[in-house]
């Protein structure tokens, strides 16, 4: 009889050199974003060239929309995986499972409710955004589809930021891969009906999104059970999903302030996009394109954050919290060399890229050139503040970063718009976008240099020490979050 397979342990992220390990573990997980944008981009593609502008501005708007509900929970997830980063950090396996089973509970649960909530309330949402008459009836249709596929999308998200908490970035690559194949394969099919598939026309463009998730998510719970992965639930294990207090504590606690932060990205999203509208179905159509390729330029600086996150929150568990500015300073070096060299390639490629979109001929373009000239560079300014965010946030700190996000993205950015627009024009709202960036970046390096932050990650394993004593009987260690 063949033995067994041993369980699979999670990878230590407190060894070896910190810069190659930081290049090691966010490589992967910038394929993945990569690969979700180049899912998106080509989706865009294909509506643009077989729907037209006015499908390419709705989903440009349903888009925004769905990057606001995603937000609502997306901060719990955040905050699991750094407790189960921590806990693995200090080898406490059981205490990362019972995290992440009470994370998955409670985001999948949000997410049902907020799918059954979305397809009610998506009129209200896109009149709201001054969606512009012609692409209104089909941002409907697409948004409603999309609202079908958020339960399974949100605990893909979930599962993958698990596994990377565990310190393999590897896995949630690949299947994310499979659903960037499937969702490229089914879109054409379903939106032109070629052989067997049904026209749908934009509401084709939504489903084969739908359906690429539920599949590639069904295939990765296979592959995690057959691995024996880490966080795979077994037996009495599958009680961790449903969500308990001790573990909502910090998830609640730690998630709100986080989750607050990507409505606030997501919510200035919409503040520009209701300007932009207002501009008319041109300068809608340009940003929209404008979107699809800045997708790109954030995704450097999220992957590193979120590396820099999962190996500072390790080495917080295991006692290194020396080990914070070393991965700080790793991830922001990294940041600006490979952002600033995509910003350089997209300014130089940019028509080549926007056509792809627009088509050659659309008047769209020109306008769309002008707004990457003016407005990209700052993304290279901004990744700096996400990477600092994400060592910040592995040792609790999620206030400081929210009062951040808030003043650079509403008071800067908008009291920039208002004050300029007189005398700039329309380029005022391309030029707020630096001055933001700014104001945000020289905030976060203050909060940063702050030093109370990091005696109270030093404290963090005594604490867990402490109510453990107090426990009741449970093996799982606990700690109180300090907000």
């Amino acid at each position: 009889m063949r033995p067994p397979r041993p369980a699979a342990q999670p990878r230590s992220l407190t060894e070896g050199p910190v810069m190659k390990t930081l290049i090691l573990f966010s490589v992967p997980t910038l394929g993945s974003n990569l690969l979700q944008s180049l899912n998106g981009s080509v989706n865009s593609i294909w509506v643009g060239r077989l729907l037209g502008e006015a499908a390419l501005a709705a989903t440009a708007n349903a888009n925004i929309v769905m990057f606001l509900v995603f937000a609502a929970v997306f901060g719990f997830g955040m905050a699991a995986t750094v407790k189960m980063g921590q806990a693995f950090g200090a080898g406490q396996m059981d205490q990362a499972r019972r995290t992440f089973g009470t994370a998955m509970g409670l985001c999948v649960i949000l997410a049902a409710l907020v799918a059954g909530i979305g397809w009610v309330m998506a009129p209200a949402l896109l009149r709201l955004l001054a969606t512009p008459g012609e692409a209104f009836p089909l941002a409907l249709t697409y948004l409603r589809v999309i609202f079908i596929a958020i339960p399974g999308a949100m605990a893909s998200v979930m599962l993958a930021m698990g596994l990377r908490g565990a310190g393999d970035a590897k896995t949630p690559f690949l299947f994310m891969g499979l659903s960037v194949v499937l969702d490229i394969a089914f879109n054409p099919l379903l939106i032109a009906g070629i052989g067997p598939f049904p026209r749908l026309g934009i509401a084709g463009s939504a489903l084969a999104t739908a359906l690429a998730g539920y599949l590639s998510l069904l295939a990765q719970i296979v592959y995690v059970y057959a691995r024996d992965l880490p966080l795979r639930l077994r037996g009495a294990e599958l009680s961790y999903l449903i969500p308990r207090r001790v573990e909502l504590g910090y998830i609640l606690g730690k998630g709100l302030p986080m989750g607050a932060q990507m409505l606030l990205v997501s919510s200035a999203g919409i503040v520009v996009i209701g300007l932009v509208n207002r501009e008319g179905l041109l300068a809608a159509a340009a940003y929209g394109a404008s979107l699809q390729l800045w997708t790109y330029l954030q995704m450097p600086a999220m992957a590193i954050s979120a590396a820099a996150s999962a190996m500072a929150a390790q080495a917080i568990g295991a006692g290194l919290s020396d080990r914070i500015d070393q991965i700080t300073r790793a991830g922001i070096i990294v940041n600006v060399l490979l952002t600033g060299a995509m910003t350089a390639l997209l300014l130089t490629f940019d028509r080549s890229a926007l056509v792809l979109f627009l088509g050659p001929d659309s008047p769209a373009v020109p306008l769309a050139r002008h707004i990457q000239l003016l407005a990209s560079w700052s993304f290279i300014i901004f990744g700096v503040t996400i990477v600092l965010f994400g060592t910040m946030r592995a040792g609790g700190v999620v206030i400081a970063p929210l009062i951040v996000l808030a003043i650079g993205l509403f008071p800067a950015r908008l009291g920039f718009y208002y004050a300029l627009r007189g005398s700039l024009g329309q380029d005022a709202l391309w030029l707020s976008f630096p001055f933001g960036s700014l104001v945000a970046v020289l905030l976060a390096i203050a909060a940063y240099r702050r030093k109370g932050w990091r005696e109270k990650a030093r404290a963090i394993l005594p604490e867990r020490a402490a109510k453990e004593s107090q426990a009741d009987g449970e093996t799982a260690g606990r700690f109180k979050p300090e907000l």
